[in-house]
This record gives C-alpha cells, structure tokens and sequence, in this order.
C-alpha cells in the first residue's frame, strides 16, 4: 500500500520539486520504505511506498517501456498475475514483477475499460506524455482514498488532503455544507468533503485532467441490486463459498507475511478459518479487547484462537486512550467523527505494525452485503409495527435490537413510540430505513453556532439525497434500499475510511477485505432477501457456508455492535481535556458551535447517569470538529526545508 500525490501547474510555482517533496511527505506514514518522483514542466507526481509486492524492483513513478505512460500507484490489484499472462499473449514486456507496472500496461492497452478488469483496492494517476492529459481512478468501494483540488487554474490531487495542503495558496477553510452531511449521514457525501473547494473522487469513478478541456468525471462502475430468485440456498451456498474462498486467495499474495484481525464475531471467524482452511501454516491474528467490559469481547476472541489454533496478539483498549490519542486519530481521519470506534482500530493497527506486519486481511463488508445490520432489522420491524400503529406489542421487537442501550430496557410502548416512532407511516420513501437514524443524528446541529445555521439556510439535506437515488432504488425491496444507502454512504464514507484505511496506514499497515471482492459484492446483491436475512436472522447464507467450521457459540451468538467508550473515558478523565478544548473562547474563536449550549450539554451528560447515544455522538462530534479546525486551519503550518529532507525517503 501507498500514497500518491502530484499536480498540473498551470499557473507559476516557485519551486516545484520542493512542493511535491512536502505534500509527500505529509502521508509518509502510508508509504515509509520508499519515494519516487517524475518531474516535468507539465505535471509533478510521486509516490510513497509501502512495499508489500516485489520488494526489489517495484519503485514508482515508473513508466511502460515507450516512456508515454507515467503511474503513480496506491493499492492492490489481486489478479494481476492473470492480467500479465493476457497483456504477455498482446505482446506486453515487463521490467518488474509488480502489480504497478501491470496497471499502467493495461491502460495502455484498454484506456478507462481498464479498470473493468481490474480486482482490487487502488487509487492511482496514469499520466500520459503525448495527449498532456492526467488519468485518476478510484475502486469500485472507495477503499483507497483519492482527494483534488482545482484552485487558481493548478490541479492538485493526492491520498490524503494534508497532503494537497502543502500546495501552496491551497484554500483551507470548512466547508460548512460538508459539516452539516457529517452531523446527518456520519460522513460527507461525495464528491464533497469537510473544506471547502477540496474533493473526493467517488467510489466507482474516473477522472480526466486534460490541460485544455479541464476536469471531467465519469462512473465506471455501480451498485444494482438485481435479483435472481431462481437461486436454490444450496446452490447459492457453493457458488458464495467458490467465491469466497477465491477472494481469500487472491488476497493473500504478497511477498511479506499477512495476517488476520479476529473481532470474535462471525465475519472476521469465518475469514479466520477459511484462511486457516486453505493455508493451513501458522497464521497471525490480532484483536483488542476493552478496559470497559460492556464494549469487550476477549472471552470470544480468545476461544476462537484457540478453536483455529493460531498465533493470537491482543492489546487491551484503556478509555484514557480515547484522550491520549484524540489528536492521532483526527489527524488522520480528516473528518469529525460521532463514534471513539476508529480509536480503538488505531491503537490495534499499531500492535500489528509493532510485531513487524504489514498487511492484515478484514472481516469489513459482510454486514452490508449480506444483511447483518440491526437498521436492516429496524426498518423491517418499523413495516411491521406501520401495520398497526397503535399495537402495543409490535414496537417492543425494538428492544431486544439494542440490549446495549440501557435508557431502552425499560422503556414502555409510549416511550418506543417516541424513539422509534418517527415517520413511522412514511413506508413508501426510498430512504425509509435510515430516516429515523438520519433525524436522530441531524439534531447535533441544535449546538451550531446562528451564523452556522444562517450559512445553512435550513437545507434539507436527507431530502436532497432522497432525490438523488429516489429513481435508481425507488423499484429495489426495502432491504436493498438500505442495503445501497448504507453500502453507498456509511461504509464507503466512514467504515472504510475513518474506521479503516485511515487508522490503518496511520500506522502504516494495509488492510485487505475479501467480502469487498466485487464479484462478491455483485453474487450478493443478485441474492434473494430471504437468503441474507431470514426473518430477524440475519447473514443467513454466510451463517450456512460456515456453521460446520466455525465453533457453535460464534454461530449463535447474538450480534455484539463494535462500540467504544466516549462518555465514561471523556467526561471521567481528570486532565481537563474536554473543558479546555470546549472553553467558551476556543467555542467562539472557531465559530462552529453556540458556546452556551455546548456548556449545557456537558452539564447535562455529568449529571445524567444514562447517556443518550445522540448526546454521545454529540459530545465526540463536536470535539472532533474543534480539534479538526485546530490542526488543520488554526494551526496548520507548511513543512520546513529540514523537515522534509528528513521526511522523504528517496530511491
């Protein structure tokens, strides 16, 4: 895994090469072995090299062998070694044995239809030396990152923003439209970010840069949700398990060892085991258990590696880590965030690189391919409950959803219908499972400042996304409604971001997810309902393929939410973090936030002793921001000459 970065200049820069040099060094962490640069009057690109194939000879930038094509790479493309066997019958030479060469080659050969033969996780830059035109793509999920920007005429792009950052006379400022969606959705909503005038390319698209005609945006590829009932669960038990186990394999190449994180849950056990199945040499797991033993799953973590004999590391998540790693996690996340989850992911991909691993492969992706979320089972009871509004009954299915949830376990009819409740009878909306959830979260906005709300001008954000996939899902069941809203927006904008690459090569450690396989993803979405959840049973199908080689507890236990202290670690921590942070002068210096309700809701959670989930997601919501607004536009300075001579290892 690595990180790119580059630009077109159009406009004068003093010292390009320098320029470069910063902006990658900025995101060494994702690539600490190695640095390449290709410098041009036209266009300045590098890459930072986390090197995991063909250790020796796989540097970039690098070029196909007619000098026309220049690649700067950030990912895995797991089949092409039979992508190099079809380019060799064509006629193709290489130089290296890396996957890198061979994505530049079928650029070469198949221009943007390239990227339909491609499996993998990647963002990278082709350029190409006759046309004067830059080439961008990202994977079909957005596991890899890509951000641009297109300011006084220069393109600039790279893995991460802090890195277009070093640009000079790069606009840092929120984007206070960005900050809205993120106190909504739990993240932008691309192509937007959290600053203005900086860009996410989306998941599934290309970009063209052409001197001339500017910047130009296609989709290659979607999500559709197409139904084949004419599959038999047995058949499609053996044609998930052919590719599964596939996926497993091509996953696993790489000329370093790769490991495992073991959760104790079903998806990271059943992918534990079929590694296990399939390469049965000693295997490195890693897990991280909680001091708060509400949030901790050892007991499950520890059977399991024990159960597939495997060589297990776990490190104990303390809630004083939440505050010690508060700037950490911001720093790379880039975005405010409503969960502490992405905290304890940091600190496991840490004890991954501490015992000198470098890639670990995932169980991300099997709750929204195949069913496995409780707002899957929330909407499905809330079109039950629709029915019959006034039962008493219906509504108290939702209890036994969140026994994780103490203000819930007593609660009464009146008191779910008020939680639950909302737009009970609004079934027919296309968005109808994550409407509660969305409005629930969208009230942290009653802490922004009244020129922030002025700014916002009370836009209805959840309605202007409704109209922007009302006629592509309008005609899909409820469950593949939400099951393209929360693969679309949460997963490829929080899940495999915050929680995900971001923490992950934080520590310079790459992660591989083998449910996200597209072909997988595909199989799954062309599944019968009933096949991912079964009345309230949720990944049935995966649940099948597994039930005879994973241990019987893990099959049956219920599903634990992966959470994280907030409340407890930030409000009992004793150092002042959270009042100072907080002060009313920080508050009205950035603007973001109305300093008395802020004083309000942290009276309220220290004397309340059940805290709502809105006023948890509230308080790690706005001290995300505050600290996010600090490192980035208070205090963010550009990189010294002698930092970056340190900073950038060269070839």
């Amino acid at each position: 895994m690595c990180g790119i970065a580059g630009f077109v200049p159009r406009n004068f820069v003093s010292n390009p090469e320098r320029t470069l040099n910063a902006m990658l060094t900025r995101i060494q962490h994702r690539g600490p072995d190695e640095c390449g640069t290709y410098l041009s009057d036209r266009l300045c690109m590098g890459n930072v090299r986390l090197s995991i194939v063909d250790l020796a000879s796989g540097q970039q930038p690098l070029s196909t062998q007619d000098g026309r094509y220049w690649i700067a790479y950030n990912g895995e493309v797991f089949n092409y070694l039979e992508l190099k066997r079809d380019l060799e019958i064509k006629g193709h030479t290489f130089k290296t044995n890396c996957d890198t060469e061979i994505v530049v080659h079928m650029y070469q050969e198949y221009g943007s239809e390239c990227l339909q033969h491609l499996n993998g996780q990647f963002a990278f830059s082709i350029w190409d030396e006759v046309k004067d035109e830059l080439f961008l793509a990202r994977d079909r999920m957005g596991i890899r990152p890509l951000f641009y920007s297109y300011q006084k005429e220069n393109f600039v792009f790279g893995s991460e923003i802090k890195s277009i950052f070093e640009f000079p006379e790069i606009n840092r400022a929120l984007n206070h439209r960005g900050l809205q969606q993120v106190f909504t959705f739990w993240t932008t909503l691309t192509p937007q970010t959290i600053f203005e005038d900086v860009y996410e390319l989306p998941p599934g698209h290309y970009a063209i840069f052409n001197r001339d005609k500017s910047l130009t945006i296609h989709r290659y590829w979607d999500l559709k949700y197409e139904k084949n009932n004419s599959l038999t669960i047995e058949t499609a038990k053996n044609q998930f398990q052919s590719l599964f186990e596939d996926s497993i394999k091509l996953r696993m190449r790489a000329d370093v060892p790769v490991a495992a994180y073991l959760s104790g849950g079903l998806d990271s056990t059943s992918t534990t085991a079929f590694i296990k199945k399939m390469f049965p040499e000693a295997l490195n797991t890693f897990s991280i258990g909680f001091e708060e033993q509400d949030f901790d799953e050892t007991i499950f973590q520890k059977e399991v590696a024990d159960h597939l004999d495997t060589r297990h590391h776990s490190v104990i998540f303390k809630n004083d880590d939440v505050i010690d790693l508060f700037y950490d996690v911001i720093w790379h996340t880039e975005i405010p965030v409503l969960r502490s989850a992405p905290f304890p992911m940091y600190k496991l991909s840490k004890l991954v690189r501490d015992n000198d691993i470098k890639v670990v492969i995932t169980g991300e992706g099997a709750d929204e391919m195949l069913g496995g979320y409780n707002v899957f089972k929330e909407a499905i009871i809330r079109h039950f409950w629709s029915k019959y509004p006034d039962s008493k009954i219906r509504p108290m299915l939702l209890k036994k959803l969140y026994p994780y949830l103490p203000q819930l376990q007593g609660a009464g009819n009146s008191m779910l219908k008020l939680f639950f409740g909302y737009k009970l009878l609004e079934t027919d909306s296309p968005i109808y499972s994550h409407l509660l959830r969305w409005n629930n979260t969208s009230r942290i906005a009653n802490h922004f400042s009244e020129d922030l709300r002025k700014t916002l001008n009370g836009k209805d954000i959840v309605r202007k996304y409704e109209e922007s996939v009302i006629e592509k899902i309008k005609n899909y069941s409820p469950l593949s409604k939400a099951q393209y809203i929360e693969s679309t927006v949460f997963m490829s904008g929080y899940l495999l971001s915050s929680q995900g690459d971001r923490m992950a090569m934080g520590n310079s450690v790459e992660g591989r997810y083998p449910f996200l396989d597209h072909r997988i993803i595909e199989f799954c979405a062309s599944l019968p309902d009933d096949f991912k959840l079964n009345g309230l049973n949720e990944k049935y199908l995966l649940k099948e393929v597994v039930k005879n080689v994973i241990p019987q507890s893990v099959l049956k236990r219920p599903k634990q939410a992966y959470r994280a202290p907030i409340a407890q670690a930030l409000l009992n921590n004793k150092n002042g973090f959270v009042d100072d942070t907080l002060a009313s002068s920080a508050i009205k210096s950035f603007g973001v936030f109305n300093e008395k309700s802020i004083a309000g809701l942290i009276t309220k959670m220290r004397k309340t002793p059940n805290i709502s989930e809105i006023d948890n997601m509230a308080l790690m919501g706005i001290l995300s921001t505050q600290i996010l607004y600090k490192q980035y536009i208070e205090e963010f300075r550009y990189l010294k000459d002698e930092e970056i001579r340190k900073g950038v290892v060269r070839n």
